[in-house]
């Protein structure tokens, strides 16, 4: 990845504020595409998107947006866009009137940010409001309009804090795909949230903090096979459970094989070796196997491990 690419780095940064330490020697690096920044309250999130976004400057370690450092750098800053957690509306202004301005502050021409408005909004579902007064939209209209305005000047790195929180169903799956469209696209996209599994169908990679500090990073499948000391539970659907049931209580790493309704339920420490079996069985035993679908391989069980 070159200097110049959309990227976020961070080396080594420590933020602190007064004796509270608000983040912890954190390390990680994001490129294009969509990675999952997760945590508790009090974990880190808002102070990491603030360092990357240039708002704080970090008391030690190195922060780099597209290989420069943000902080006190409006040119760099043109290439990032943010969509914040908190609601800032102009009274009676409409959301393409806010935008347009917001644009002719980044140096547009009247004409262009007003096009550039008109064009933001229509792609987060907004065509038929624009033109009304923000302060009467809902939640989840002002959440659209603050996606709006983070991808209007079409940055190449975008941070967007909660950026689904407000919206009903059939928006957040709208709003969701939008946001893995912008990734698709080259983009560098960097979502906080608090609701995992709306994480793990954004972000193929995701970054996990606790009390500051990085607990895992990756996939939520590769974290998960990490946790060796967590055993992995495989539920499988079959007819015939009896004789993929032996063959799989061979397997090293594997605990127990209990009946479960339509198929059986494996505990095992060495996933790999179980998956390479249940193919394997199912060959050359003549096994129907219709799903193996793996019980706690998501975000929630993950999460749950390591805060223990």
């Amino acid at each position: 990845m070159t200097a110049s690419a959309p990227s976020i780095h961070l080396d080594g940064v420590s933020k602190w504020y007064g004796e509270v330490l608000g983040l912890n020697e954190v390390t990680a690096a994001f490129g294009p595409g969509v990675s999952g920044l997760l945590g508790p309250n009090g974990a880190g999130k808002s102070t990491l998107m603030k360092l990357v976004c240039g708002m704080l400057k970090p008391s030690l370690g190195r922060v780099l947006l597209c290989g420069q450092t943000p902080f006190n750098r409006p040119a760099i800053m043109a290439r990032l866009g943010h969509c914040p957690e908190a609601d800032a509306a102009y009274p009676n202004a409409s959301a393409v009137d806010v935008l347009t301005y917001l644009l002719r502050l980044s140096g547009f021409t009247s004409h262009e940010a007003r096009q550039r408005a008109n064009q933001a909004l229509d792609r987060v579902g907004l065509a038929d409001a624009k033109q009304r007064a923000v302060t009467g939209y809902s939640k989840g209209m002002r959440q659209r309009v603050k996606l709006a305005q983070a991808l209007a000047h079409e940055p190449d790195v975008l941070v967007l804090d909660e950026p689904l929180n407000g919206l009903d169903p059939p928006g957040r799956r709208e709003l969701g795909a939008l946001i893995r469209e912008l990734g698709d696209e080259g983009r560098c996209v960097l979502v906080s949230s608090h609701i995992l599994h709306e994480v793990e169908d954004l972000a193929p990679r995701v970054l996990l903090l606790n009390t500051g500090r990085v607990l895992a990073e990756g996939t939520v499948a590769q974290i998960r096979r990490e946790l060796s000391e967590h055993p992995l539970v495989v539920r499988i659907g079959t007819p015939t459970p009896r004789p993929l049931a032996a063959r799989l209580l061979e397997v090293q790493g594997v605990i127990r094989v209990e009946w479960i309704e339509d198929g059986i339920e494996v505990l095992s420490r060495s996933p790999d070796l179980l998956f390479d079996r249940i193919a394997s069985a199912s060959e050359e035993e003549g096994v129907t196997v219709s799903s193996v679908t793996p019980a706690d391989e998501d975000l929630e069980a993950v999460f749950r491990y390591l805060t223990r």
